[in-house]
Protein backbone atom coordinates (compact mmCIF):
# COMPACT_ATOMS: atom_id res chain seq x y z
CA UNK A 1 0.00 0.00 0.00
CA UNK A 2 1.36 3.41 -0.88
CA UNK A 3 1.72 5.92 1.89
CA UNK A 4 2.16 9.65 1.86
CA UNK A 5 5.48 11.22 2.73
CA UNK A 6 6.65 14.79 2.88
CA UNK A 7 4.97 17.17 0.47
CA UNK A 8 2.32 14.50 -0.21
CA UNK A 9 4.69 12.43 -2.36
CA UNK A 10 3.61 8.82 -2.63
CA UNK A 11 6.09 6.41 -1.08
CA UNK A 12 6.03 2.72 -1.84
CA UNK A 13 6.31 0.20 0.92
CA UNK A 14 8.95 -2.50 0.61
CA UNK A 15 6.61 -5.18 -0.84
CA UNK A 16 5.29 -2.76 -3.47
CA UNK A 17 8.80 -1.69 -4.43
CA UNK A 18 9.84 -5.32 -4.83
CA UNK A 19 6.70 -6.00 -6.89
CA UNK A 20 7.45 -3.01 -9.13
CA UNK A 21 10.83 -4.48 -10.05
CA UNK A 22 10.00 -8.19 -10.08
CA UNK A 23 6.45 -8.05 -11.36
CA UNK A 24 3.42 -9.50 -9.64
CA UNK A 25 3.86 -12.89 -11.34
CA UNK A 26 7.30 -13.39 -9.77
CA UNK A 27 6.00 -12.58 -6.29
CA UNK A 28 2.87 -14.69 -6.65
CA UNK A 29 4.93 -17.67 -7.76
CA UNK A 30 7.19 -17.24 -4.75
CA UNK A 31 10.21 -16.53 -6.93
CA UNK A 32 13.08 -18.05 -5.00
CA UNK A 33 15.71 -16.52 -7.29
CA UNK A 34 14.99 -13.01 -6.05
CA UNK A 35 17.31 -12.01 -3.24
CA UNK A 36 15.69 -10.79 -0.05
CA UNK A 37 16.25 -7.06 0.53
CA UNK A 38 18.72 -7.73 3.37
CA UNK A 39 20.68 -10.44 1.53
CA UNK A 40 23.17 -10.04 -1.32
CA UNK A 41 22.45 -11.58 -4.69
CA UNK A 42 23.90 -15.02 -5.41
CA UNK A 43 27.46 -15.02 -6.78
CA UNK A 44 27.83 -15.61 -10.51
CA UNK A 45 29.12 -19.17 -10.01
CA UNK A 46 25.84 -20.13 -8.31
CA UNK A 47 23.59 -19.10 -11.21
CA UNK A 48 21.35 -21.68 -12.79
CA UNK A 49 23.18 -23.38 -15.67
CA UNK A 50 19.98 -23.53 -17.77
CA UNK A 51 19.65 -19.74 -17.71
CA UNK A 52 23.12 -19.38 -19.23
CA UNK A 53 21.94 -21.34 -22.28
CA UNK A 54 18.98 -19.06 -23.07
CA UNK A 55 19.45 -16.58 -25.91
CA UNK A 56 19.48 -12.89 -25.08
CA UNK A 57 16.53 -10.74 -26.05
CA UNK A 58 16.90 -8.01 -28.60
CA UNK A 59 15.51 -4.61 -27.57
CA UNK A 60 13.30 -3.08 -30.25
CA UNK A 61 11.30 0.04 -31.08
CA UNK A 62 8.10 -0.48 -33.09
CA UNK A 63 6.23 2.47 -34.58
CA UNK A 64 4.12 3.40 -37.57
CA UNK A 65 3.90 6.16 -40.11
CA UNK A 66 0.96 6.77 -42.45
CA UNK A 67 2.32 4.27 -44.97
CA UNK A 68 4.61 1.93 -43.01
CA UNK A 69 5.19 -0.10 -39.88
CA UNK A 70 8.81 0.20 -38.71
CA UNK A 71 10.84 -1.99 -36.35
CA UNK A 72 14.26 -0.76 -35.19
CA UNK A 73 16.80 -2.69 -33.17
CA UNK A 74 20.30 -1.90 -31.96
CA UNK A 75 22.52 -4.60 -33.41
CA UNK A 76 26.00 -3.07 -33.14
CA UNK A 77 28.65 -5.74 -33.51
CA UNK A 78 26.50 -8.06 -35.63
CA UNK A 79 27.54 -8.85 -39.19
CA UNK A 80 24.55 -8.57 -41.54
CA UNK A 81 25.38 -12.02 -42.93
CA UNK A 82 24.83 -13.42 -39.43
CA UNK A 83 21.36 -11.90 -39.02
CA UNK A 84 18.30 -14.05 -39.64
CA UNK A 85 15.15 -11.97 -40.19
CA UNK A 86 11.90 -13.76 -41.02
CA UNK A 87 8.14 -13.21 -40.96
CA UNK A 88 5.40 -15.79 -40.55
CA UNK A 89 1.74 -15.37 -39.55
CA UNK A 90 2.23 -11.63 -38.92
CA UNK A 91 5.09 -12.35 -36.49
CA UNK A 92 8.58 -10.97 -37.07
CA UNK A 93 11.58 -12.95 -35.80
CA UNK A 94 15.13 -11.55 -35.62
CA UNK A 95 18.01 -13.86 -34.64
CA UNK A 96 21.74 -13.37 -34.61
CA UNK A 97 24.96 -13.57 -32.65
CA UNK A 98 26.89 -10.78 -30.96
CA UNK A 99 30.56 -11.61 -31.12
CA UNK A 100 33.04 -10.15 -28.63
CA UNK A 101 35.94 -11.09 -30.87
CA UNK A 102 38.99 -13.05 -29.75
CA UNK A 103 39.17 -13.27 -25.95
CA UNK A 104 41.45 -16.30 -25.60
CA UNK A 105 44.02 -14.42 -23.52
CA UNK A 106 41.54 -13.01 -20.95
CA UNK A 107 42.45 -14.20 -17.46
CA UNK A 108 39.91 -12.32 -15.36
CA UNK A 109 37.01 -9.93 -15.92
CA UNK A 110 36.68 -7.04 -13.49
CA UNK A 111 33.38 -5.92 -14.98
CA UNK A 112 31.28 -7.58 -17.70
CA UNK A 113 28.05 -5.80 -18.57
CA UNK A 114 27.82 -6.39 -22.31
CA UNK A 115 25.83 -9.34 -23.60
CA UNK A 116 27.72 -11.54 -26.05
CA UNK A 117 26.23 -14.55 -27.75
CA UNK A 118 23.04 -15.57 -29.47
CA UNK A 119 19.95 -13.39 -29.34
CA UNK A 120 16.44 -13.86 -30.61
CA UNK A 121 13.25 -11.81 -30.58
CA UNK A 122 9.81 -12.59 -31.99
CA UNK A 123 7.29 -9.77 -32.20
CA UNK A 124 3.60 -10.01 -33.05
CA UNK A 125 3.15 -7.15 -35.50
CA UNK A 126 0.42 -4.77 -34.26
CA UNK A 127 -1.06 -4.09 -37.72
CA UNK A 128 -1.46 -6.18 -40.87
CA UNK A 129 1.49 -5.76 -43.28
CA UNK A 130 2.16 -6.52 -46.92
CA UNK A 131 4.69 -9.35 -46.85
CA UNK A 132 5.84 -8.48 -50.36
CA UNK A 133 6.73 -4.94 -49.24
CA UNK A 134 9.39 -5.54 -46.59
CA UNK A 135 12.73 -3.80 -46.51
CA UNK A 136 15.52 -4.54 -44.02
CA UNK A 137 18.64 -2.40 -43.70
CA UNK A 138 21.60 -2.52 -41.30
CA UNK A 139 23.36 0.82 -40.96
CA UNK A 140 25.61 2.12 -38.19
CA UNK A 141 24.66 -0.79 -35.91
CA UNK A 142 20.90 -0.22 -36.24
CA UNK A 143 18.69 -2.78 -37.98
CA UNK A 144 15.63 -1.08 -39.51
CA UNK A 145 12.83 -3.22 -40.93
CA UNK A 146 10.03 -1.41 -42.78
CA UNK A 147 6.75 -2.98 -43.80
CA UNK A 148 4.09 -1.63 -46.13
CA UNK A 149 0.84 -1.55 -44.16
CA UNK A 150 -2.34 -3.16 -45.44
CA UNK A 151 -4.83 -0.35 -45.79
CA UNK A 152 -7.96 -1.31 -43.93
CA UNK A 153 -11.19 -0.50 -45.67
CA UNK A 154 -13.38 1.95 -43.91
CA UNK A 155 -16.22 0.50 -41.91
CA UNK A 156 -17.64 -2.55 -43.59
CA UNK A 157 -21.33 -3.13 -42.94
CA UNK A 158 -22.21 -6.71 -42.04
CA UNK A 159 -25.75 -7.84 -42.60
CA UNK A 160 -27.21 -9.87 -39.75
CA UNK A 161 -29.33 -12.78 -40.97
Amino acid sequence: MARRGRDDDLLLEEDELTAAFLGDDDLAAGDSTAAAPDQPAAPADEWDEDEAQLPGQLAVDVYETKEKLVVKARTAGVNKNELDVSISDNQLTVRGTLSAGNEDDVENYFLQECYWGEFSRTIALPVPVKEEEIEAMLKDGVLTISFGKVQQDTVKKIQVL
